[in-house]
């Protein structure tokens, strides 16, 4: 996997997982080229370097004209219980931000010795129905703990009925990022509150009143963000008006074909001179836009970023909250090891909340 190898890796993973979380079930057909390449941001190059990979193991087999599918039969044959390593723990994400996904492995990966985790990853792509799949498959697999990234948290999640379940099993749980309040697991996560404070508040000391937003509303950190920015404009004494914040939901925030909902939702504010974007998938549309419209950053509109997951924000000169991934990584990992020596199950002083790193780059001019 010469230039590429390391995005392919990340793509051969996901497939891995996708086939491991799709071999039970009657959906035996892999997204697209193109699908993958929108979904996990990477080249065609990348993805048929990925593919090939997985065809030459046996996993798929391709159809032309019809697409590729999993073998059911050989998928079947790699039973989760097939590691030699004495525990097993299971990574439960949405999968929507590849690199963050990516940074969060590293730090997990650091803390867990290979010798003695067997460390499998599963993705729900952010889908009730595939945590569902993906729960009910694993929890009769002898895992020793999950990690996990809620499915939208801030909704009512129809899948209680399986981490009630895992908690009857005595299975170690924590979450990072998104967790569902009425579980009494511990999670690690950000001050996003602390962290809209920090953001909103340099907007307004640089004299900004007309601040537009757009959020995720089923996803429990994007309420929290939300939260923070209404807080911390009213505490300023700015007014806050419904009508500049953008609302959508997370898959639709992924969807390349959004920038034009955010195109029509920038021209239909009378005025504004400042936006807040609740996510880096979200800030990356928003500036597509904004090129698109012949807007200048800073000059004609200030932006500012939350979970900024790429590691160019100096070049890139955003004032963001950095994705902190890697520590969380470590953190979840650490706190995860502890509960399962101990044979925890409910919240014990695990829970940790990060507090942000800001960083203060040039996409805020003074009014």
């Amino acid at each position: 996997m010469a230039g590429s190898g390391k995005k392919a890796e990340e793509v051969y993973r996901w497939l891995m997982a996708y086939i491991d979380e799709n071999k039970f079930s009657g959906n035996l057909r892999l997204p697209s080229e193109n699908a993958l390449c929108r979904r996990l941001d990477v080249s065609r190059e990348t993805v048929r370097c990925a593919l090939d990979r997985i065809a030459r193991e046996g996993l798929v087999c391709r159809v032309k004209g019809s697409g590729t599918y999993i073998n059911k039969e050989t998928a079947l044959s790699r039973e989760l219980g097939s590691g030699s390593a004495p525990m097993k723990i299971g990574l439960i994400l949405q999968g929507q931000d590849t690199k963050a996904n990516s940074e969060l492995l590293k730090g997990i990966k650091s803390v867990l010795p290979a010798e003695q985790v067997d460390f499998r990853v599963f993705f729900t792509d952010n889908k009730f129905a595939n945590e569902r799949n993906c729960l009910q498959t694993v929890v009769h697999q002898n895992f020793s703990g999950f990690i996990i990234d809620g499915v939208k948290a801030s909704l009512l999640n129809p899948n209680l009925d399986c981490y009630q379940e895992i908690y009857r099993r005595r299975i170690p749980v924590i979450f990072y990022n998104n967790y569902y309040k009425n579980l009494r697991y511990p999670r690690v996560i950000v001050n996003d509150k602390e962290c809209a404070d920090r953001l909103i508040g340099l907007l307004i000391e640089r004299g900004h009143r007309l601040i537009a937003g757009i959020f995720v509303y089923d996803n429990y950190q994007s309420i929290e963000k939300f939260q923070g920015t209404a807080e911390a404009m009213q505490k300023r004494e700015v007014e806050f008006q419904d009508d500049y914040i953008k609302w959508c939901v997370s898959n639709e925030a992924h969807d390349q074909s959004f920038a034009r909902s955010i195109d029509r939702f920038l021209k239909g504010l009378p005025k504004y001179t400042a936006i807040v974007c609740c996510n880096y998938i979200i800030y990356r549309l928003v500036r597509r836009v904004l090129a698109e419209q012949g807007k200048r950053v800073p000059e004609d509109c200030s932006l500012v970023c939350f979970d900024y997951s790429g590691d160019d924000w100096e070049q890139e000169g955003i004032t963001c909250s950095v994705h902190q991934g890697e520590k969380m990584g470590v953190l979840v990992a650490t706190r995860l090891m502890t509960m399962i020596q101990r044979r925890d199950c409910d919240d014990k002083d695990y829970t940790y909340v990060m507090k942000p790193k800001i960083y203060e780059g040039t996409s805020i001019r003074t009014i």
